[in-house]
């Protein structure tokens, strides 16, 4: 469910940035703060894993594995260099939010969401099956913690939302019936609402106008079908 925020941000944050006329400084504005976000959120997911899941992990493997595992530390060290480039890059456009300043954010941008499709195939397929078979469920659950207590307090709602957008039924139930019951009246409250807004400050168009008191899925559905939309260009 977490690689699935960030496999849909990276697509639409590229789709965003094309989107934006020349000189629109407000626009770039919100697109930075939303990508600082999110290279946030993928940074402290990736030295999560670095730090609390591959060194009780390695160990255990046999020589074959342990260089599947290798592989994919190499990719979070090459993703790392490709989101420095990359955030230069939107420092640059912010100031200069140009015809070409935009397009070479683009490209950027999708380069970044190949590799990271790539690597967390990769990771899914070759990696994940060995945590399965050797990680218990307290050194699992520690990734997560420290996710969550490295998220800014405001932004947990958002994260929350970010998590349950593209969720199945029963996932959603699932992950909700773990949260404390004061955490699940609070989304039903006033974070639905707290993340709509937020989607549509940042997606603008693409997000649509799902009905007041509409949950997550909705504004994912939404903006999925705008992405969709004949003349909507996305990597």
């Amino acid at each position: 469910m977490i690689h699935r925020i960030f496999r849909r941000e990276s697509r639409l944050m590229a789709t965003l940035v094309a989107a934006v006329p020349a000189g629109d400084t407000d626009r770039a504005d919100v697109l930075a703060g939303a990508w600082h976000l999110y290279v946030l959120g993928l940074h402290v997911h990736h030295t999560g894993e670095d730090e609390l899941l591959w060194p009780p992990l390695r160990p255990r493997l046999t020589p074959d594995e342990a260089g599947r595992l290798a592989l994919v530390e190499a990719q979070h060290q090459a993703l790392d260099e490709g989101l420095g480039r990359t955030s230069a890059l939107m420092e640059r456009w912010t100031a200069d939010p140009s015809e070409e300043t935009r397009g070479a954010l683009v490209a950027a941008l999708r380069d970044h969401h190949d590799l990271l499709r790539a690597h967390l195939d990769a990771e899914e397929a070759t990696v994940m099956p060995l945590v399965a078979a050797h990680i218990g469920p307290e050194q699992w659950r520690a990734v997560g913690e420290r996710g969550l207590a490295r998220t800014p307090r405001h932004r947990l709602m958002i994260a929350l939302g970010a998590i349950l957008e593209d969720a199945s039924e029963s996932e959603r139930a699932e992950f909700l019936g773990r949260l404390p019951l004061p955490a699940r009246l609070l989304w039903r409250l006033a974070g639905r609402r707290q993340y709509r807004r937020e989607m549509q400050r940042v997606r603008g168009d693409l997000t649509g106008a799902p009905p007041a008191g509409a949950d997550a899925d909705a504004v994912a559905s939404a903006a999925v079908g705008a992405t969709r939309r004949p003349g909507v260009s996305g990597p």
